[in-house]
């Protein structure tokens, strides 16, 4: 499968051939139709953030957040594609690079497209995607409520690049990103994504019938530009502390004696609620 923890080129090949805290409440209509639902004050970080395949070690974390380069890391909570086994992934770890000041990105790595080149343990077809999406949504929800991720947290639904261009396979993919947010949010739980910028995000960002899109949307662009201001779209849409730009892939780096391998990304959006 095109896994979001390929190697840097591997990943340009795959994406050519595709074609601060603050509390916000503000974004919440954006997030959810449903105007009943009492939603939690959004948990919002501005910064550097950065993503890696496998969560680092307790010892690594509190580490990297002594030298105080980055302040919010991606977390991989679940999904059948997902790429790395997450031995020090647990509620007590959240616990406690929470306490330690991290603020954390959960993403889910659901179905894939059914025109995406290579194998992938589930994808999605036209037929399954609105039952795939629900499924992986409640599945999404379950794996980040035991990490001890409340309501109102934000999940960020994993997909990687194909060819947009294909109509059917486009459609059937909207249709299962769809179900996803819909059923995240009605489980309050805020919806986001990630894509690529040539393919998978700009299908979002790009579509014509917005309902039930995620309203976050974190763009794979990796022009080494730490900014979400390069923004490639509509300038009105995702605004108001919604964007991610993951902007560098593959970034070896060693901090207070702790080497990991890392995607960097600016962040100006939701986080997950802990504690």
């Amino acid at each position: 499968m095109a896994k979001h923890r390929l190697s840097k080129r591997g990943r340009y090949i795959a994406w050519a051939t595709a074609g601060s805290v603050v509390a916000a409440g503000g974004v919440v209509m954006a997030q959810t139709s449903m105007a009943a639902t009492t939603w939690p004050a959004q948990k919002t970080f501005t910064g550097r953030a950065f993503d890696a395949c496998a969560a680092p070690s307790l010892n690594a974390m509190k580490a990297w957040k002594s030298d105080a380069y980055y302040g919010a890391a991606a977390v991989y909570v679940g999904g059948k594609n997902r790429g790395c086994a997450q031995a020090n992934l647990t509620a007590s770890w959240v616990k406690s690079v929470n306490a330690a000041g991290w603020k954390l990105i959960p993403i889910y790595v659901g179905a894939q497209p059914p025109c995406q080149t290579g194998s992938s343990p589930e994808k999605l077809t036209a037929a399954t995607a609105a039952a795939l999406g629900a499924s992986d949504a409640k599945d999404a929800v379950a794996k980040s409520a035991a990490l001890g991720m409340k309501a109102g947290s934000a999940i960020y639904l994993d997909m990687e690049p194909y060819a947009i261009t294909n109509t059917s396979c486009n459609t059937a993919v909207l249709t299962y990103v769809r179900s996803f947010t819909k059923t995240l949010r009605a489980k309050v739980y805020r919806a986001g994504y990630y894509g690529f910028a040539t393919s998978s995000a700009k299908a979002v960002a790009t579509a014509a019938d917005r309902t039930d899109l995620p309203g976050n949307l974190w763009y794979a662009l990796w022009d080494g530009k730490a900014t979400t201001t390069d923004w490639p779209w509509d300038p009105k849409l995702f605004t108001g502390h919604s964007r991610g730009h993951q902007y560098t892939a593959n970034s070896k780096e060693t901090r207070k004696g702790y080497t990991i391998t890392v995607d960097r990304d600016a962040w100006d959006g939701p986080v997950a609620i802990v504690g």
